[in-house]
């Protein structure tokens, strides 16, 4: 078992403001100063896969990580994309993976240098290098320091989801309570009363999510951040999720004009904001929108990027996800030695066209979708789960 036993020392020069800060606050001046560290952290005893250093600022958490663990590497950001930043051995697919899984899907923001980049992307960037890395364990010190909190929320999230489905190990060190829930740890250290405890069980963090018809207004707080173009036809039916009342993903559906078949609809784009980007809202909203349109006796039809993502995107339900529809031999093969556990956010949708009288009710019950009216106010509670 790692002990943790060391001293930092550091010599005080007796300098003039030296001894005239001693004088003021009548602190002895004396000739080193001595931090002493002492404990224990079991981490060997049992199997994880996301460790947490947490506590106030100037505890130790800094010291503690880089003298149990490997001190984390410095990266180097010299070129003038992103993407070129990446080691030379990883193909572009790789690439691509791993920054949408740490939800970096903001693709034209790939090909900029990091300098430009805000400092959200920049911090889900920097954890994408470092995942691609070979390192027995990832370490990263000041986790989601420099971060929006809702950014650091999300941004744990997707780490810890991509850890643990890989099988990695990764420690941080963060001055951070609230990202707790979010980092799901197998283990927690706080230097400030060198206490170490393992994972209890915790309530999932919870998302408000409302769906909502808008104006074609809209489209111009998402249009820069989509992956091909700015320009949506004014036709568009638009619609808007909004988490904790904030926008957070946008979709606009055309109809898809047909020599026979005259009730086909078809998703023009879906786009959701670098903030919110790694708890795969844009396919809960895609996949609610499908089942309302479905209701309405229409058909409802997704362009082939959105079917990528789809694919990809582990955090909708079993009915929908394609391996698994496509019977016992084409299902995903999991690990018999790894349980099948959900770490996600609860969500609570509601879904509501415009001013109208009526409410989409999307039941998840045996993946129907009903009609219902008369309800003045409506919120489903969508238990989505996936497996690590």
């Amino acid at each position: 078992m790692p002990a943790i036993d060391f001293v930092v020392e550091s010599q005080i020069d007796q300098t003039v403001r030296v001894r005239q800060l001693s004088a003021m606050f009548d602190v002895p001046a004396a000739e080193r100063a001595r931090i002493e560290f002492k404990g224990e952290m079991p981490i060997e005893s049992f199997d994880w896969n996301v460790g947490l250093i947490v506590g106030p600022s100037g505890c130790g958490k800094s010291s503690i990580l880089s003298r149990t663990f490997a001190p984390p590497p410095e990266l180097e950001w010299s070129a003038k994309s992103v993407v070129d930043d990446f080691d030379k051995s990883h193909s572009m697919q790789d690439i691509s993976e791993i920054c949408s899984s740490v939800g970096f899907n903001t693709i034209p923001a790939w090909m900029r240098p990091y300098a430009v980049l805000s400092n959200g992307e920049k911090f889900r960037v920097e954890m994408a290098r470092r995942l691609l890395s070979s390192d027995p364990v990832i370490v990263m010190d000041e986790f989601t320091s420099v971060v929006d909190r809702q950014v650091a929320q999300i941004g744990a999230h997707a780490v810890q989801k991509h850890v643990r489905k890989n099988g990695r190990r990764f420690v941080a060190a963060s001055c951070h309570y609230d990202i707790l829930d979010w980092l799901q740890p197998d283990w927690i250290f706080e230097p400030a009363t060198m206490t170490f405890s393992r994972r209890l069980l915790r309530r999932r963090p919870e998302i408000d999510i409302e769906i909502r018809r808008v104006g074609y207004e809209y489209w111009s707080l998402f249009a820069p951040f989509h992956y091909l173009t700015a320009d949506l036809n004014k036709a568009a039916t638009c619609f808007c999720l909004f988490a904790g009342g904030r926008p957070a993903a946008f979709a606009g559906v055309l109809h898809f004009p047909h020599a026979k078949v005259k009730n086909i609809k078809r998703l023009s784009r879906l786009v959701t904001l670098p903030d919110w980007q790694g708890l795969g809202l844009a396919m809960i909203l895609a996949e609610k929108l499908g089942a309302a349109y479905k209701a309405a006796g229409m058909r409802f039809r997704t362009y082939s990027g959105a079917d990528r993502q789809r694919h990809h995107d582990p955090l909708l339900s079993e009915s929908s996800d394609p391996d698994r529809s496509a019977g016992p031999d084409k299902q995903r093969e999991h690990k018999p030695d790894r349980p099948q556990v959900s770490f996600l956010p609860e969500l609570h949708v509601a879904i509501l066209p415009g001013n109208r009288d009526k409410r989409w009710f999307l039941s998840r019950a045996g993946g129907r979708a009903c009609w219902r009216s008369s309800l003045k106010r409506l919120v489903h509670r969508a238990h989505l789960s996936v497996c690590r």
